[in-house]
């Protein structure tokens, strides 16, 4: 799978579709027959206490959600630099005044999905939709389009929250994430590729999934994955379960796989819009490391690199391989090779384990972190800072 750090051109992960420039036709027919939308035969079904259920039960969902879908369309100028042979005098005798002098301006198009949560006009999409984005308009079910404003996003969720203007606009009706279980029914409501008021439907496959997991290792959620078809310009659009509630928001896919698609948890995304639409921003704890969760394999390839400079003992916790300067770990002591083994007092054996402790945790209260450093036991107390957007993302903390 390969991500693309420009959301506005076609990538493997994001299901934003994009248009580049005027006249471009439609990208992602690759991903498309990567993907193929084959709904599942779905003659009746089964509620959770096993007694039948509406036959009609997606339709049904679908009326009552599917009018506040929208489409996003946004839209951003860049600036294209002239390459350096342009000026070339040689270059220039031969192509002469076909050969641009100054940077080229252009204007970059895409689109994606999202859905209304007040009636007052505030809606949910994800961040990569409307990332660099000049304007942004939203196309309701109806036909009506509405101007949009970015309220704010967070590149660390893939949350952002829009407002246009209106009155006793439809709405979502949003259901509780964090008591899914694996096998119970997914419904997806999107525009994939140009298609607008697409319905697919599939099952929870698994929660929780970790972001190195779903391969976006600068992304901190705990993702929902379902095979319920999706495909660029999915991306914003609802996840619901059998009864119409939302439960996630469509974010990604992995590239060249067939029904391994993830949303961010409904509850995940209401808690970073609430911050969003209060103060425009999200305030993220970080500690500045990076680590990963040990074993007796890992143990023996760090001991056996010389360049690391330094050595583990344990084969269990999360040692930590770097350290970011000025960062609220190096404030506190924390070194590269130190092996964290509890936090808080909990136990952990995993980096996402130290990462779920610190996003929970305030900026500028206090985590206790035990490690092991050198086979010592010691405590360490540690600051969360708030993260700093300008910092290099990757398998940081």
């Amino acid at each position: 799978m390969t991500t693309s750090r420009n959301p506005w051109k076609q990538s493997a992960i994001y299901f934003m579709l994009p248009l580049v420039g005027a006249g471009t036709a439609l990208a992602g027919n690759r991903l498309l027959s990567e993907n193929p939308i084959t709904p599942p035969a779905i003659a009746q079904t089964t509620n959770r206490t096993g007694t039948i259920a509406d036959p009609n039960f997606i339709a049904a969902a679908v009326d009552r959600v599917g009018p506040a879908v929208v489409r996003i369309n946004a839209s951003r100028t860049v600036q294209s630099r002239v390459p350096e042979i342009f000026n070339d005098p040689f270059f220039r005798q031969f192509f002469g005044a076909d050969v641009p002098t100054a940077p080229q301006r252009r204007v970059e198009r895409g689109t994606g999905s999202g859905f209304i949560i007040s009636a007052d006009g505030l809606i949910l999409t994800n961040a990569h939709v409307v990332s660099g984005a000049d304007t942004v308009s939203v196309t309701m079910k109806d036909g009506r389009e509405l101007r949009g404003r970015v309220v704010g996003q967070d590149p660390l969720t893939d949350v952002a929250v829009i407002r246009v203007q209106g009155n006793n606009l439809p709405t979502v009706a949003l259901g509780n994430s964090d008591t899914l279980k694996p096998g119970e029914w997914a419904i997806a409501i999107g525009n994939p590729l140009g298609l607008d008021n697409t319905v697919t439907a599939g099952i929870i496959s698994a929660t929780g999934r970790s972001s190195s997991e779903v391969r976006v290792p600068d992304k901190r959620v705990s993702f929902i994955q379902t095979d319920a078809a999706i495909n660029p310009g999915n991306s914003g659009g609802p996840l619901l379960n059998q009864r119409g509630e939302v439960i996630g928001m469509n974010t990604a896919i992995i590239g060249g796989a067939q029904g391994l698609g993830f949303a961010v948890p409904i509850n995940t995304a209401q808690r970073i819009s609430q911050q969003l639409i209060s103060k425009g921003r999200v305030d993220h704890p970080y500690l500045g490391i990076q680590m990963r969760g040990l074993s007796a394999e890992l143990r023996d390839q760090i001991n056996s690199d010389r360049q690391l400079g330094f050595r583990v003992q344990d084969d269990q916790g999360v040692v930590i391989f770097r350290v970011l300067p000025n960062s609220p770990a190096a404030r506190s002591g924390l070194r590269a090779g130190d092996v964290i083994k509890k936090v808080n007092g909990q136990t952990v054996t995993k980096a996402d384990q130290v990462q779920q402790a610190v996003e929970q945790a305030s900026v500028g209260g206090n985590l206790q972190l035990e490690v092991n450093r050198n086979g010592r036991p010691t405590t360490i107390s540690v600051q969360p800072g708030a993260f700093p957007t300008q910092t290099a993302q990757g398998s940081n903390e």
